[in-house]
């Protein structure tokens, strides 16, 4: 019953920032003489497309979903929404009455943008065993512990107008590739590489942490022990080939931006590599807490790089015991 409300809760909450997108782009072209007040609105929307944008997140996701996060003490909706909100952005950028753009430059990235949100969705789900809002994620969790009986308005500033910053910003290459007609290049192509590379590596790597994750719980069933660390397949070479190849989508759109002359959009990707710098460290020491396998991360630690896939080192110890 909890799935079935969940799954409802889903497919209605954006509804209101869609209804009245929709009724704007309807009648921004045939205002009504009678509404004066609504035309102007109208015509402020035709005119300020990123700031429209923001004013329908605040308003549907920042305070809307996190009301829904209060009275359901959990912070589900997020996770599953930030493989949405850059579907509806495309769409809301392209179909904007502002919207100019190379036809082909716009429907590889709107193609792209849905391989990239299939991808993440069905991970997303995946991991949940299908299940909708079955739990949070885990650092929402942590920071409950921490802010006890403040968390109810913190979590508006840590979980949601946060998003906001990341999820606008790292979107903004698809606002420049819908403001500029100048004819695809070599640079759009370079950029597209670099954008399905990430999404394959993100795939890959994701898949391969899923069955290693299938395979523990297998062992812990039949009472055997687990194997302590992943570090097979792209793992070996990288402890965080999945982050990796979600940086290479997101840089991948940088330069679209930059090629259409809008290089400021990398302000998006940048906040969001610092941020993933830093969940990196937290999902690291969670690591590293675990006794069954602080050894084997430690030394995995000490001879897998952290991103970029990259050859084995040699522990320091283990060259000093060859001499």
């Amino acid at each position: 019953m909890g799935n079935l409300k969940n799954i409802l809760i889903a497919f209605l909450v954006p509804l209101p920032s869609l209804t009245f997108y929709l009724t704007f782009l309807h009648n921004h072209q045939n205002p009504s003489p009678s509404y004066a007040y609504f035309n102007s609105l109208l015509t402020w929307c035709s005119d300020h497309p990123l700031l429209l944008a923001n004013i329908l997140f605040f308003l549907n996701i920042d305070l809307l979903f996190w009301l829904i996060g209060l009275i359901q003490s959990s912070n589900w909706l997020i996770d599953l929404y930030w493989t949405v909100v850059p579907v509806m952005l495309v769409h809301y950028y392209a179909s904007h009455p502002l919207a100019k753009s190379d036809a082909v430059r716009s429907k590889v990235v709107i193609f792209l943008t849905w391989v990239w949100a299939i991808r993440l969705t069905h991970n997303y789900f995946r991991r949940e065993r299908w299940q909708w809002g079955s739990r949070e994620d885990w650092r929402f969790t942590d920071m409950t512990k921490q802010y006890g009986k403040h968390w109810w308005w913190v979590s508006f500033f840590a979980v949601y107008l946060s998003q906001q910053v990341f999820l606008i910003g790292i979107c903004l290459p698809l606002y420049a590739v819908h403001s500029s007609e100048k004819p695809w290049n070599t640079w759009d192509t370079i950029a597209m590489s670099v954008c399905i590379s990430g999404i394959v590596i993100a795939y890959f790597g994701d898949t391969q942490l899923f069955k290693f994750v299938q395979r523990n719980n297998t062992l812990r069933e039949l009472g055997v022990p687990l194997v302590p660390n992943l570090d097979k397949g792209l793992w070996r070479y990288s402890r965080h080939p999945n982050y990796f190849g979600e940086q290479l989508w997101w840089w991948g759109l940088v330069i679209l931006g930059w090629n259409v002359g809008e290089g400021w959009t990398f302000i998006g990707a940048l906040i969001n590599s610092m941020c993933l710098a830093y969940v990196t460290v937290l999902v690291e020491r969670r690591m590293v807490k675990q006794e069954s396998r602080a050894d084997a991360y430690r030394l995995y630690q000490k001879t897998t790089s952290v991103w970029i896939p990259w050859f084995k080192s040699t522990p320091r110890g283990a060259k000093d015991k060859s001499n």
